[in-house]
């Protein structure tokens, strides 16, 4: 095209999903322009710089599949990646495929309307127009921070672990308050207690924590991954949760109280999220949940050495697994130490903060430095905070004013050429969101692609579809655990959110089959649209 500021596909945000994405694009030959809030790709591992950041699915296979010779060309220093070398596996896929150029950084998509094609704006004032948005915004990438009365006149450093400094935060001779006890803090909270003169962790939730097992590569282990690549990525690829890992074959009931434990402690020597799939009816069968559920109670109470910290500790609003498990590197070993206290937020709630301290309902806590690692508008977020407009004057806030409403969760009635990739109605955060972000990108593309070859202009999902699809997120999702209690997956983090299970519990591999079937049906529930007839 001969206007530099029209393109064929613009895609907003560089993690996995927009690299991938930029990478397909390239791949087809169309023009492409990549437009991302900071200043290097990376997505939610750009920003979540923060001390002991690490992925809890492997890193082996929390990474992309679709080149052997990218897979060869990148060796892993151990099996769950920290933050600095994920983002650093990006940069390299980045540049290893000549993306770089494509990218416009430091820009934040602030607007976007549908007249004849798509017109995005950015904060700083850049306009660009597009046939298709594909819109890689990511499912935790919408930073949340309390609204606390007072907090403007906090005199101490306030940082968020969403959006850490590139500048090192010091914790050496200070007094550090941590708000939030998701995974994020649970993480942070070890390193913090290393260097920090006091520290108080305000937990207003607690959460399960399993702790997570790291261990280097050695050579041989870098060998043995390259040669078992292609068995381990198909295993992945035809499961629920996109890795090649399995739980025990058996329900628990058909086990002895023995034989249960046996594996309950293979479990937990596994350690990590795996723990939450150690049985395969744990997250559907409350008297399965009970044995593990108490299984890891015991072990808290056996690390934490204070009966009453342990016992603030242990959750008592969800079975295990209803949110997603933590991962931590010595979490709860923490509190034996004198200098770190935990603020029950249930029973002390926060009632101010002033110049020099956070008040609760019982005392006055001094700070110099205080860190909110208090999550995200998960899964929504992003895209809600953008003005989107479709081309009948509806809004993306309008249209999910009572949750998101989609059709495979890519698209979205009122919305033609627009796609959402890793987000609401999609496997994403149940799932490895490497492998979830390359099928949805290769599956999105196609459909593109499909319009570009049989001269389709516009395509958007029938809302009687996207309806039909939507139910069903519901109806899976509230067959678990995890929609029946209060956490970011139906939202209930944030205050006035629709309450709605956001993903997908049906698994990767159904999810996956359910798309492809849509496509070899000629994309069903999709109106295809010429402009001078519809297809």
């Amino acid at each position: 095209m001969s206007d530099p500021d029209s393109f064929d596909v613009v895609v907003v945000g560089t993690g996995f999903t927009g690299i991938c994405a930029l990478h397909r694009c390239q791949r087809a030959g169309w023009s492409v322009l990549g437009i991302e809030a900071g200043d290097g790709v990376g997505g939610t591992w750009y920003w979540n710089r923060y001390p002991g950041a690490r992925c809890d699915v492997e890193s082996v296979d929390y990474s992309y599949s679709f080149d052997g010779a990218l897979q060869a060309s990148w060796r892993w220093s151990e099996n769950y990646a920290t933050q600095p070398e994920i983002r650093s596996y990006l940069e390299h896929v980045t540049d290893r495929f000549g993306l770089r150029d494509l990218i416009v950084f430091g820009e934040r998509v602030v607007a976007a309307h549908y007249d004849d094609r798509w017109v995005l704006t950015t904060d700083a004032g850049r306009r660009v127009r597009a046939r298709f948005v594909i819109m890689a915004t990511g499912s935790l990438s919408a930073p949340q921070v309390p609204d606390l009365p007072g907090l403007a006149d906090f005199a101490g450093e306030v940082v968020l672990t969403a959006v850490w400094p590139e500048r090192q935060v010091s914790f050496a001779g200070r007094r550090v308050g941590v708000i939030g006890t998701g995974s994020s803090a649970l993480q942070l909270v070890p390193i913090v207690a290393c260097d920090a003169t006091e520290l108080t962790v305000f937990q207003r939730t607690a959460n399960y924590s399993i702790p997570v097992r790291v261990m280097p590569y050695s050579e041989q282990d870098q060998q043995q991954i390259q040669y078992n690549y292609s068995e381990r990525r198909a295993k992945s690829w035809r499961a629920a949760a996109g890795t090649p890992h399995d739980s025990y074959p058996v329900s628990a009931h058909c086990l002895s109280p023995e034989e249960q434990r046996e594996v309950l402690d293979a479990s937990w020597q596994k350690g990590g999220v795996l723990f939450a799939k150690t049985f395969p009816d744990q997250n559907t069968d409350i008297r399965v949940n009970d044995l593990a559920r108490a299984y890891v109670e015991e072990k808290i109470r056996s690390i934490v050495k204070d009966p009453s910290i342990a016992a603030d500790l242990v959750p008592v609003d969800h079975p295990i697994g209803a949110k997603r498990i933590c991962s931590d590197l010595g979490y709860y070993e923490v509190f034996n130490n004198d200098h770190v206290r935990l603020v029950n937020l249930r029973r002390e709630p926060i009632k101010e903060v002033n110049a020099r301290a956070i008040v609760t309902a019982d005392r006055e806590i001094e700070l110099d430095l205080l860190i909110f690692a208090t999550g995200f508008d998960a899964m929504t977020g992003a895209l809600t905070r953008i003005e989107l407009t479709g081309p009948r004057g509806d809004t993306i806030t309008n249209l999910w004013r009572h949750g998101p409403f989609t059709y495979l969760g890519v698209a979205v009635p009122g919305m033609p050429n627009l796609f959402v990739l890793n987000g609401a109605g999609t496997p994403s955060v149940l799932a490895n969101m490497a492998l979830t972000a390359e099928q949805q990108v290769n599956w999105t593309i196609d459909l593109i692609a499909y319009c570009v070859t049989h001269g389709i202009d516009e395509v958007e999902p029938r809302a009687d579809a996207a309806r039909k699809w939507t139910d069903h997120v519901a109806l899976v999702g509230g067959k678990t655990f995890m929609a029946q209690i209060n956490s970011w997956y139906v939202g209930a983090n944030i205050e006035g959110k629709p309450r709605a299970f956001l993903p997908y519990a049906g698994g990767f591999a159904t999810y996956t089959q359910t798309c492809e079937a849509v496509a070899e049906r000629g994309y069903d529930g999709f109106v295809l649209t010429r402009r001078s007839r519809t297809a």
